[in-house]
């Protein structure tokens, strides 16, 4: 992966939850959204639960040119 991954849940309304996906830089400060949730989500969890599932996709998609690579040699 080239940028470390921050996932940030914010509550913008009274009860609604978003999630965040940031790249950031070296020293962990935000550079860019790569994605973020189209809805908010009722509570904490349940955005959190939305944003590793997305993060961890985000993550698989990143590591799996590298892996191809490897496994080329």
């Amino acid at each position: 992966m080239k940028n470390p991954i921050k996932l940030t849940i914010d509550e913008p309304a009274p009860g609604s939850f978003v999630w965040t996906l940031l790249e950031t830089d070296t020293e962990g400060a935000p550079r860019k959204v790569l994605k973020s949730a189209e809805y908010g989500a009722d509570t904490y969890e349940a955005a959190l639960a939305a944003g590793t599932r997305v993060m961890d996709a985000e993550l698989r998609r990143s590591a799996a040119p590298a892996r191809r690579r490897s496994m080329a040699s």
